[in-house]
């Protein structure tokens, strides 16, 4: 059995991000390996609450300051409960927390296997600069590493990380991401042979993250009768549309708020729920609407109708998934277009199709690395 040791940013306070990680885990295990994760805190990112807090309402004048500080409050103490309760139960994570790449000078290599996992872990916009820690730089050259469906974030790389990034890379000796631009991005930076795999949430199926929930979570007695809102960037827009394409449905609307503020927001507010009550609402949704990659791969997952808005930035990832899965006319264009409304089913026959053959892509990537 090898054991194989995954950095990744599971500790980000993301329904994504933690669920990218048990699922990294679970397909690990499925090919029979040892596996757990190394507990890698971002420097900086989860400091204390009135410093994220001072983060947040730096830009706003001292009235906005006063009111974001005590609703964010109570944000970051839910948050700090209820994720690592989650990766408790589920994640096999290493106690000892790294984050500085001076942390990592001490740490021990005892596994056959280092793999950079899922999520933006090379998306220097998002991680304020390169992580080398997330490129494996601490791993010695005469241990394998790999990665498992990495992810830039973006279509191309700025000029001044290429060389760099190109360097880190060259001393794995496998290579998958979960966008085609990044199987470009690496092209273009020499790397041969790069792999294009599904999302961790995607390479599992639906009899997985359904057997997370209890009986109650599994079949709502709501099913199929609200639209859920999963939105990740402020957009009036977006909020109207929400509104309306629930009223014309005839739908109640149900909103993921992942802040205690939003709560002013369209929709019945679901206060920064639990993952497992994440995973339900998406499955027993009439119909959601989304800015979020991870909340589209969980429809696709789930079977249950999107509609896709994208975001400003980073939606490369998003629109690479509906491409794949031939759901480019969920991509919801102009705010005017209310023909979703008599357009909620969606050909998940042949969904699950495509997933079914690019999981059996996923696991003939891992085999071949965990071997070679």
């Amino acid at each position: 059995m090898k054991k194989v040791t995954v950095i990744t940013l599971q500790n980000v306070r993301n329904y994504g991000s933690v669920l990218q990680a048990v699922a990294t885990q679970k397909v690990f295990e499925d090919l029979g390996c040892q596996v757990d994760f190394i507990n890698y805190v971002k420097d900086g990112l989860l400091s204390s609450k009135f410093q994220r807090i001072k983060l947040w309402v730096e830009k706003r004048n001292i009235f906005q300051k006063v009111i974001y500080g005590i609703l964010l409050y109570p944000t970051f103490v839910r948050e700090d409960r209820m994720f690592p309760r989650f990766l408790n139960k589920y994640l096999n994570q290493q106690d000892k927390v790294y984050g500085t790449e001076e942390s990592f000078k001490k740490f021990k290599i005892d596994s056959d296997i280092y793999c950079t996992g899922s999520d933006q872990v090379w998306n220097s916009g998002w991680n304020g600069g390169i992580l080398k820690p997330l490129f494996l730089s601490f791993v010695p050259d005469n241990v394998k590493k790999i990665a498992y469906s990495a992810s830039f974030g973006k279509p191309q790389l700025d000029d001044w990380e290429k060389e760099e990034t190109r360097l880190l890379l060259q001393r794995y000796s496998a290579i998958s991401v979960r966008e085609k631009s990044a199987v470009n991005i690496c092209e273009d930076l020499g790397l041969p042979s790069v792999t294009h795999v599904l999302d961790p949430t995607l390479q599992v199926n639906k009899d997985f993250w359904m057997s997370l929930l209890t009986e109650s979570q599994r079949v709502r007695t709501d099913k199929g009768k609200y639209v859920l809102v999963y939105q990740l960037n402020s957009n009036r827009e977006f909020d109207r549309y929400a509104k309306e394409f629930a009223k014309r449905k005839g739908w109640k609307l149900v909103r993921f708020c992942l802040r205690y503020d939003q709560i002013v927001r369209p929709g019945k507010s679901i206060l920064i729920p639990e993952v497992t009550d994440f995973i339900s609402l998406i499955a027993n949704a009439g119909c959601v609407i989304t800015d979020s990659f991870h909340g589209t791969a969980f429809c696709c997952n789930l079977n249950t109708p999107m509609i896709c808005i994208y975001p400003n930035e980073f939606s490369s990832r998003l629109a690479s998934l509906l491409q794949l899965t031939g759901l480019e006319q969920r991509h919801l264009k102009e705010y005017n277009d209310f023909s979703y409304v008599e357009k909620t089913n969606v050909d998940f026959e042949r969904v699950n199709s495509i997933l079914n053959q690019e999981r059996a892509k996923g696991v003939a990537f891992l085999k071949n690395a965990l071997e070679k």
